[in-house]
């Protein structure tokens, strides 16, 4: 039978108690996870608690024994990046019956080829990369699943905008605008520092995304966004809850979607980012005018102080100087963010670009990440215009989920669970199409948008307003 393993992995609402954690079965199926990281353990333990037996494989063996520790699962130390760990996963692969990663988008492709190899599915949570389109007819030929894209976003963003733009199909409607914003945020009862953000995985790699540029339609005009110009485009957004908006700046190249979602109609098309409007955008932006995210490589050899200098120029005092620069008061938040982070100090730097010394001191404030007691939540929000013969419909889709009591992240939940039910569904074989896809057929998010509601992660779609043509 199968055997799942599963590789990072993030947390959502609280599983439902298990009476007894499953024993390992040799007779079972198996499910082999690759990566152990912040978002793995919701992942593990679902699978684990509908009878599947779940090898860990990590580069830090230690790590995914505390994840597999109260289920059960077994953990394997495999590094996909060392040529000598290589014998060890695929030995893992052919023992199992499908193949979960969790890894850095980069080693999908690797880990993916040898599932494949082996006649096994691979599921991921990551953007469908060129690496991995390229094993698209590999995977057919073989009648092998390979489902990508299937966290929370992407993952379950599609699947709910989806769900609510084929019922308006069905109807006669065509969709004409659709906006899609995610964020993975401190609740607000854990927003006490001056971005307004915590680290949920690699603070880098967080720097390096707010380098993206951009690319949307409006009003059937391609926009593109430079990097340097993607926190000054940010705009407000209400969501239902919440006293204070959220700033939503784009992501990456929404304009593939008109063709990936079917949207023939469509006008405005922009999937983006959420950050509490105040704090984090003021401060990236502020941080793109100083050059301070730039990843040219040279050696450091001054203060923090001195490198705030050379980046504001001008010989007075050096805060009113960084604050003309970057175009804020001496007193403004900006400029006290700029000091709490350290930037005015006397410090060494040590690292070899301008984004990595921003990014070692970010990493050295406790206050950027979540300490225990505090929670996380995931916040993202749908709107859609659909015009029909006789009216304009304006839709919303929201979703809203916090970390647990028990130290669980949002995060993790959101990103892990939605790939271990699909890995559930394709064992039990209710997904069959053999391929690279993403979740956006019915058949596909009907069932794991449906499950995730019983573990308490729910999508709130409603009607805005209606505009009937007879009452222009």
């Amino acid at each position: 039978k199968a055997t799942v393993s599963v590789l990072n992995c993030y947390y959502l609402t609280p599983l439902p108690a298990a009476t007894t954690t499953p024993p390992i079965d040799t007779m079972t199926q198996q499910v082999l996870v690759l990566g152990a990281g912040l978002v793995v353990k919701p992942l593990v333990d679902y699978l684990r608690q509908h009878g599947y037996n779940v090898v860990l494989g990590s580069r830090g063996l230690e790590k995914a024994q505390k994840v597999c520790a109260s289920s059960g699962a077994r953990a394997v130390k495999i590094d996909v990046e060392d040529k000598a760990d290589l014998p060890t996963l695929e030995a893992e692969i052919k023992a199992a019956d499908l193949v979960i990663s969790m890894l850095p988008w980069l080693l999908h492709a690797t880990a993916a080829k040898m599932s494949l190899d082996n006649d096994k599915h691979f599921l991921t949570t990551s953007y469908v990369s060129p690496a991995m389109r390229e094993l698209d007819a590999y995977a057919k030929s073989k009648n092998l699943v390979m489902i990508n894209e299937c966290g929370v976003d992407p993952g379950t963003d599609h699947m709910s905008a989806s769900r609510v733009m084929d019922a308006a199909r069905a109807k006669g409607g065509k969709i004409v605008s659709f906006t899609s914003y995610c964020g993975g945020l401190p609740a607000p009862s854990a927003n006490n520092n001056p971005f307004g953000y915590k680290f949920s995985w690699a603070p880098r790699g967080v720097l390096l995304a707010a380098k993206n540029q951009a690319k949307y339609l409006e009003g059937g005009d391609v926009v593109n966004v430079a990097s340097e110009d993607l926190w000054a485009v940010g705009i407000d957004h209400d969501v239902k809850g919440f006293e204070t908006p959220f700033c939503g700046v784009p992501n990456r190249d929404s304009t593939q979607y008109k063709e990936i979602y079917g949207l023939p109609h469509i006008k405005t098309l922009l999937r983006g980012t959420f950050r509490y409007a105040h704090g984090y955008p003021q401060i990236l932006l502020a941080l793109v005018k100083l050059d301070l995210l730039a990843l040219d490589e040279k050696a450091f050899n001054c203060t923090y102080n001195e490198l705030m200098r050379a980046q504001a120029g001008g010989s007075g005092d050096l805060k009113a100087d960084v604050a003309a620069k970057v175009g804020h008061a001496v007193d403004s938040h900006v400029i006290k963010a700029f000091e709490w982070l350290g930037l005015f100090t006397d410090e060494p730097v040590k690292a070899t670009t301008n984004l990595d010394a921003v990014c070692e001191l970010m990493k050295a404030r406790p206050e950027m990440y979540y300490a225990p007691g505090e929670k996380d939540m995931i916040v993202m929000k749908h709107t859609y215009e659909v015009e029909y013969a006789d009216r304009t419909e304006y839709l919303s889709t929201t979703m809203v989920d916090y970390g647990l009591d028990d130290g669980t992240t949002s995060m993790s939940r959101t990103v892990g669970l939605p790939v271990a039910i699909a890995a559930r569904m394709v064992l039990e074989g209710k997904i069959t199409k053999p391929g690279v896809q993403i979740p956006i057929t019915g058949d596909i998010y009907n069932p794991i948008l449906d499950e995730l509601e019983k573990l308490g992660i729910k999508f709130e779609d409603q009607v805005d307003k209606v505009v009937r043509k007879a009452d222009l």
